[in-house]
C-alpha cells in the first residue's frame, strides 16, 4: 500500500523514516536467558549470544535463528531454554519451527553463521558455544541434523567458542570454517571462582563479575573443507595460531586489499586485534599493527565487541567498524587502500558514545541512498551498573548514523523512532529485507528479554536491488563475491559475507540502495573462482538471483516503488 505523504517523505528523505519494534506483533517471543539477572558471578552471563538470518527452506523469505544462553541454576527438572528457529511467514509474521527443524538444543550458545558447506544448494548453520560447537547440516526438507563430531569442527569442551564465519579460503569452491574463542576457562567456570566471581571486581566501585584477563586466552582455528562432509583442522599450519593471548571475539571476513583473496578480522577484547592477512599460498599472517588496526591511535588494547565493513565513502576499498566497551569510543578503520587504516571516529563524528558498551555492529544503507549508515546496538554487563552515580546504565538505546555523503555521520536516534530510543541491554545484531520490498529491518538479541525486530513504518524514498549469488566453479552461496554496482552515476562495492557484526549473521543477499536511479546500468560479480560476470540494464526495486557464468539474471520478487510510477 502506499502512504498517502508519499510525495512529503521523499522531500524529506531519511529525516523521515521511522523505526518500530515489531518483534512482539511478528510472533519473536522467545525469551532470551543469560544466567542470573543480578548479581552475575561469572563472565559468560554477561556477553550474551548473537542472532543470525537464514533463509533455511529455500522460499525466498529470510528466516530468523536465536542463539539463547542457559543458566547454572536450572531447577531440577525445569524445561531448559533452547535456541529458536523462527519460520518467516512473508506476511511481517513469524512461526517457531524449533522442534519441528530439530534446533531445539541447549547451552552456553555464543554466536551463529550461516553457509552451504557441502554444496547441496541449501545454507547450513553453525553455532558457537561455551563448549562444543553444533553444526547443523541442512537436510532441505525442513530440518537439521547435527553433524558437527562427524564434521571435526566440534572444537574442545574447555574452550569458549565465540564468532564464526564461512570463508573459502583457498578459492576451492568448498566452504572453510573460522572459529574465534574468547578464553580457556576450563570445563567448569567452577574452577576458577577468583577470577570469576563478582566479589573479587569491580567497575567504577561497583562489585561486578571480573573481565577476561587473568583468563587463559582462547587459541583460534580454522577448520579446512575436505568434502565429503568433513573438515581438517590447518589452525597450526595456516599460522592462525602464530597469534596469541588474544580474547578474540567478534569475527568478519573481507577482501580489504583487493587482491581477490578473502583476509579475516577479529575483534578482541582487552588485546590487540588482528587482522588475517591472505598469503594466497593457505597461510595467513597478522598484520594489524602494520595496518593500523590493532590498537587504537594512541597503541593501546581496546575491548572490541562487534565488527562490521563497507565501502561508505564510495573509494573502492572496504572499511571497518568495531564497537568497544564504555568509556571509549568505537573505531572507525578507513582503508586507505595501500593495505594501511585509519581511524576516523572522531573526524566522522561518531567518536562521542564513550557512555555506551557496544555490541552489535552493523553498516546498513537504511534509506536506499547509495550511502552506507551505520547502526549500534548497546547495553552494559550487568544491572548493578544502575547503581546510583554510575554514569552509564545497563539498559542503553541504540545508535544510528545517517551517512552525510563527505566522510562524516549524523547521530539521527533520536529522530528515527521509538525502537531505537527503547532501552535494552542489546547484544548480537544482524540486517535483512525480510519482506523483500527494499525495507531493511534489524534483529536484535536482547539480554533476557525476547528479541527485538527493528522495522522501517514507511518505504525509504530511495530505489534498490537485492541481490543474491549462485555459484556453480565457486562455493553455491557465493560467500565471498565481490559485488559492483552501478547506478545514477554511482559504483558502489560490497561482498557476500558469512558472520560478522556480534557473533551474529546477516541476510547472504546482498542489499544496495542506489537513490533516484530507477535501473543497475551495470551489475558485475567477482566470483572466488576468478570468474567476472556482467549484467547490465536491470530495473531496480526487486530481488534477484545472479549464476556464475551464466548470462542471464532472474528475479525472485518485485516491489513497486511509490515514485516509479
Amino acid at each position: 500500500m502506499l502512504p498517502t505523504n508519499w510525495l512529503t517523505l521523499f522531500l524529506l528523505g531519511s529525516a523521515a523514516l521511522q523505526f518500530t519494534d515489531v518483534a512482539k506483533q511478528a510472533g519473536l517471543t522467545a525469551r532470551n536467558v543469560s544466567g542470573g539477572e543480578i548479581r552475575k558471578r561469572y563472565i559468560v552471563e554477561m556477553n550474551g549470544s548473537g542472532i543470525a538470518f537464514i533463509d533455511y527452506n529455500k522460499d525466498g523469505l529470510v528466516d530468523l535463528f536465536i542463539v539463547n544462553g542457559t543458566r547454572f541454576d536450572l531447577s531440577p527438572g525445569a524445561a531448559p531454554p533452547t535456541n529458536h528457529l523462527y519460520r518467516n511467514n512473508g506476511d511481517g509474521t513469524f512461526t517457531d519451527v524449533t522442534l519441528e527443524a530439530g534446533l531445539a538444543d541447549f547451552g552456553w550458545g555464543q554466536g551463529a553463521c550461516v553457509g552451504d558447506y557441502d554444496n547441496d544448494g541449501y545454507s547450513d548453520l553453525f553455532v558457537t558455544y561455551y563448549g562444543r560447537n553444533h553444526l547443523y547440516h541442512n537436510k532441505g526438507d525442513g530440518t537439521f541434523v547435527e553433524v558437527s563430531q562427524a564434521a571435526g569442527v566440534a572444537g574442545e569442551s574447555g574452550h569458549w567458542h565465540s564468532g564464526c564465519a564461512f570463508v573459502d579460503t583457498d578459492r576451492d569452491g568448498k566452504l572453510d570454517l573460522f572459529v574465534a574463542s574468547y578464553i580457556d576457562p576450563g570445563p567448569a567456570f567452577a574452577n576458577v571462582p577468583a577470577v570469576g566471581s563478582g566479589e573479587f571486581c569491580q567497575y567504577k566501585g561497583i562489585p561486578i563479575a571480573c573481565g577476561p584477563r587473568g583468563l587463559k586466552p582462547g587459541v583460534n582455528y580454522l577448520f579446512h573443507n575436505e568434502g565429503g562432509g568433513k573438515f581438517k583442522d590447518v589452525s597450526d599450519a595456516s599460522g592462525i595460531r602464530n597469534t596469541d593471548g588474544h580474547y578474540s571475539l567478534g569475527v568478519l571476513t573481507l577482501d580489504f586489499d583487493n587482491d581477490g583473496w578473502p583476509d579475516i578480522y577479529v575483534a578482541c577484547d582487552s588485546t590487540a586485534s588482528i587482522l588475517y592477512h591472505n598469503r594466497r599460498d593457505g597461510t595467513f599472517e597478522d598484520v594489524g599493527l602494520a595496518s593500523g588496526t590493532a590498537f587504537n591511535e594512541d597503541g593501546e588494547p581496546q575491548a572490541g565487541m562487534g565488527v562490521a565493513a563497507a565501502d561508505y565513502g564510495h573509494a573502492g576499498f572496504l572499511d571497518i567498524l568495531k564497537t568497544n566497551f564504555s568509556d571509549d569510543s568505537p573505531n572507525l578503520y578507513r582503508n586507505k587502500g595501500d593495505g594501511t587504516f585509519s581511524d576516523k571516529v572522531f573526524e566522522a563524528g561518531l567518536g562521542r558514545l564513550r557512555s555506551y558498551l557496544g555490541w552489535g555492529a552493523l553498516f546498513l544503507d537504511y534509506d536506499n541512498d547509495g550511502w552506507s549508515d551505520i547502526l549500534i546496538v548497546n547495553g552494559h554487563l550487568s544491572a548493578e551498573i544502575d547503581r546510583a552515580g554510575s554514569d552509564s546504565h545497563f539498559r542503553q538505546p541504540k545508535a544510528l548514523f545517517h551517512n552525510l555523503r563527505n566522510g562524516k555521520f549524523q547521530n539521527v536516534t533520536a529522530n528515527s523512532g521509538p525502537a531505537l530510543t527503547a532501552m535494552h541491554s542489546s547484544r548480537g545484531s544482524a540486517v535483512a529485507d525480510i519482506l523483500n520490498d527494499g525495507r531493511l529491518s534489524v534483529a536484535v538479541n536482547e539480554l533476557h528479554e525476547a528479541p527485538s525486530l527493528l522495522m522501517l513504518q514507511t518505504q525509504p524514498a530511495g530505489h534498490w536491488i537485492g541481490i543474491r549469488t549462485v555459484g556453480v566453479k565457486s562455493n553455491r552461496d557465493g560467500i565471498g563475491a565481490r559485488i559492483e554496482v552501478e547506478a545514477g552515476g554511482m559504483r558502489q562495492i560490497d561482498e557476500v559475507r558469512s558472520g560478522g557484526s556480534y557473533l551474529s549473521q546477516s541476510d547472504l543477499r546482498v542489499h544496495f540502495g542506489v537513490g533516484n536511479a530507477k535501473q543497475i546500468d551495470k551489475l558485475t560479480v567477482k566470483w572466488p573462482s576468478g570468474q567476472v560476470d556482467h549484467w547490465t540494464n536491470i530495473a531496480a526495486d526487486r530481488q534477484i538471483v545472479v549464476t556464475e557464468a551464466s548470462p542471464v539474471w532472474r528475479t525472485v520478487a518485485v516491489f513497486q516503488h511509490y515514485n516509479s510510477r
